[in-house]
């Protein structure tokens, strides 16, 4: 039972940590970070769909952070964003 709850404990605090690995939005160039790219996602129902699609290709970017520089359309979004490490 002791084994079991530690495990249990180990798998929240890991899932707990990649949390905070997540890029950060933010609304102008952060002053210690560099341009490093940027990115695109379609497809969103609401900004805040597109917002979380913009975050996830960020991530996998390895950035520490975005800026969403564009949106457009009605039913299906579009956005761009700068990415920075």
């Amino acid at each position: 039972m002791k084994n079991v709850k530690m495990i249990l404990a180990t798998i929240a605090l890991s899932a707990a940590s990649f949390g905070a690995f997540a890029a950060d939005v933010v609304t102008q160039e952060p002053a210690q970070q560099q341009a490093i790219g940027t990115i695109s996602a379609q497809g969103g129902a609401s900004l805040g769909s597109l917002e979380a699609q913009l975050n996830a290709k960020a991530e996998e970017a390895g950035a520490k952070s975005f800026r969403i520089t564009s949106t457009s359309g009605q039913n299906n979004l579009h956005g761009t964003a700068v990415i920075y490490q």
